[in-house]
């Protein structure tokens, strides 16, 4: 009671404190009564046997002014499997994969290589508004799509088409997307490359930067809460993991030990912004130690090192409960997107020497070659062939109308709100009054 005494004099009447106040404050007070009791001896510590009890932090004390280098975690490594000849380097890291999952890598990174071409050129014929490449990160998307199982819910930034076409997703639905016509399961309401398909789990696209950190992590919480043996991968590029939503998305993963990968895209370039203006530390990888998280950096051009740490990563997510963060070190070698010019910011040379010397499709061939697996002979035929198919795929978006204009307003409301009935109507007026001056001849009735 002295302690309760104290303490009201010090807070005022005990009738500040409440009931509960009060009751903690008695009981704490008996409790120190306790040990004061004279019987009882108190124990001493000499000041190095003095351990830290704050709760914040697992650490000793030292006696000496220090502070920590921003590179005390630095220079960590990059795994990688084969050499840039496409060489096994350590036998057992060799992933041993049959030679038909290994032609379907490199025949997915290639048709994905042929249609980003395709598509390009559209755009640049004004055939549809806007693209984004996959040049020189096709190894990224395969390598790691090839390690999940299908049903894993993938978050994607916005140049993981790999990933998607990895699992199946005709080319047919990736033309109408871009060309935003009545096959868009988006029903032309997107921007092209915003993919997104619920039956290959894959939760579409949008633009703003990194929001879909935070939401795969609220996904991957979910399949945790609901024991569904399930993986979530949230892909990002390095430039993402500078926006606000990347702390909350570790900060939180870690925090309720979510089944999350974060795989980070680390392409050199931020659009424009170098890896040397964007951050200080060690890349994205060291940050995962901070949070808490499990972390590795991989060669991305490597196909199978992607594979194998993110096989693992997987495994280890689900079993434990608990989030990864894998690094893939690649380079963006075509522009950000169509409108971009990266000779502005970076030189020719440097381009081709990743195209020329360290490129994910070559590494790949070199292997499947050594292997006796693939040749000349087959590589002209497939590449052949995978021209007339996304040529075909096309062909016929070009051709297909666009979606009805009275889709602007569904899908938003269970029951549309008065506000946007008014709109719906003005538009219906406007079109008939003023309809010859649009090609509504190009838009499904």
């Amino acid at each position: 009671m002295a302690v309760a005494a104290a303490a009201a004099r010090v807070w005022g009447s005990s009738r500040g404190l409440g009931r509960v106040g009060l009751l903690l404050l008695r009981r704490s007070g008996a409790r120190g009564l306790a040990r004061s009791h004279p019987q009882r001896q108190q124990q001493h510590f000499s000041s190095l046997d003095d351990k830290p009890q704050f709760p914040g932090a697992s650490a000793e004390f030292i006696d000496k002014l220090e502070f920590i280098q921003p590179n005390v975690i630095s220079g960590i490594p990059i795994y990688r499997v084969m050499d840039r000849q496409g060489q096994i380097i350590n036998p057992s890291e060799d992933p041993h994969l049959p030679q038909e999952k290994v032609l379907k890598f490199y025949k997915t990174m290639t048709l994905l290589n042929t249609m980003d071409r395709i598509l390009y050129e559209s755009q640049r014929q004004g055939r549809i508004s806007f693209y984004m490449t996959n040049y020189g990160e096709e190894g990224t998307h395969v390598g790691s799509a090839a390690a999940l199982d299908s049903t894993d819910l993938v978050f994607g930034q916005y140049r993981e088409a790999g990933v998607l076409m990895y699992r199946n997703y005709p080319l047919e639905l990736f033309m109408a997307q871009c060309y935003g016509n009545v096959s868009d399961l988006g029903k032309g309401r997107q921007m092209p490359v915003h993919y997104g398909c619920r039956e290959r789990h894959f939760v579409t696209i949008s633009s703003p930067l990194a929001t879909q950190i935070p939401q795969a992590v609220g996904a991957a919480y979910a399949a945790k809460r609901a024991n569904a043996n399930r993986v979530v991968i949230c892909y990002f590029g390095e430039g993402a993991a500078s926006e606000g939503d990347a702390h909350a998305g570790f900060n939180f993963a870690a925090t309720l030990e979510c089944p999350v990968i974060f795989f980070c895209r680390n392409n050199g370039y931020a659009i424009s912004t170098p890896t040397s203006e964007q951050y200080r530390g060690d890349g994205i990888a060291a940050r995962g130690p901070g949070y808490g998280i499990l972390s590795i950096r991989v060669d991305g051009n490597d196909v199978f090192a992607v594979y194998n740490a993110t096989k693992e990563a997987r495994r280890r997510a689900v079993a434990e409960n608990q989030p990864f963060l894998i690094e893939a070190m690649t380079y963006r070698i075509g522009h950000h997107s169509t409108s971009d010019d990266s000779s502005a910011y970076r030189s020719v040379d440097e381009v081709n020497y990743w195209d020329k010397q360290d490129h994910p499709i070559s590494r790949l061939r070199h292997y499947l070659q050594s292997c006796g697996w693939w040749d000349d002979e087959q590589e002209k035929a497939w590449r052949k062939q995978s021209r007339k198919k996304v040529m075909e795929a096309f062909e016929q978006a070009e051709r297909k109308l666009k979606p009805s204009p009275s889709l602007l307003f569904s899908d938003v409301y269970q029951e549309m709100p008065t506000q946007l009935r008014k709109q719906q109507e003005s538009l219906a007026r406007h079109l008939q009054t003023y309809g010859e001056h649009y090609p509504l001849d190009h838009f499904e009735k």
